[in-house]
């Protein structure tokens, strides 16, 4: 049984998605704000639902707050379709947005797909080394010159995709579609973005993400 957090200061919204998963098999665990999701974090949920628009602590912060402690898919739930908004959503962490007024049924295959996802990716077990970053594909860490380096889901999952395919050049819409999904809700705008703070963390060693200018990214060697 996957355990499941929702977080969503709308009662109505609440009950409804609660009724939803746990017809589904769920374990749903319930938030009606920021600091209640914060608290409930430690019960180790297999996915995360966020509603962005909580009072005290909005959807964004909280996010901000737990991703360096939880490797599970987040989801933001929201009514913000700005694409800048959607940047600072996939900066601080997250790995979808689900639009309100959404399909209940649509909602619950993507979470669905996350988790399977996610499963998917724990298969892997084995570790490589670039110079002097290690990179531990079972465990989802990075350490540079021998330190562990945070990163977050989906820089991670950037860095694996490139590392595992070394020398072949990924443009910004394959690596969009291919991490964040052909129906997520936002563009390749936030790959620079996430490829910007990679670097930045790789510091001395951000050379082995290597820019193919007019094409897009490769990791060299």
């Amino acid at each position: 049984m996957y355990r499941i957090l929702v977080a969503d200061d709308e009662p109505d919204v609440l009950n409804l998605l609660k009724d939803y998963f746990e017809i589904n098999g769920y374990e749903v665990i319930t938030a009606e704000n920021g600091k209640v999701v914060l608290e409930k974090i430690r019960l180790n949920p297999d996915i995360i639902l966020l509603d962005i628009n909580m009072p005290d602590m909005d959807g964004i912060s909280v996010c901000r707050e737990i991703r360096d402690y939880v490797s599970c898919p987040i989801l933001f739930l929201t009514a913000r379709v700005e694409d800048c908004d959607k940047i600072m959503g996939f900066a601080s962490g997250g790995d979808d947005y689900i639009v309100k007024p959404f399909s209940i049924d649509e909602l619950g295959a993507r979470v669905m797909a996350h988790i399977r996802r996610e499963h998917r990716g724990n298969s892997v077990s084995n570790v490589r080394f670039f110079g002097e970053v290690s990179i531990d594909y079972s465990a989802k860490t990075v350490s540079v010159n021998g330190i562990k380096t945070e990163f977050a889901r989906k820089e991670f999952e950037i860095i694996e995709l490139l590392s595992m395919n070394t020398g072949q050049v990924f443009d910004k819409e394959r690596i969009y579609e291919k991490l964040w999904g052909y129906d997520a809700e936002g563009n390749a705008s936030v790959v620079a973005e996430h490829i910007r703070r990679i670097r930045a963390k790789l510091a001395g060693e951000a050379g082995h993400i290597e820019t193919v200018w007019g094409i897009g990214y490769k990791w060299v060697k």
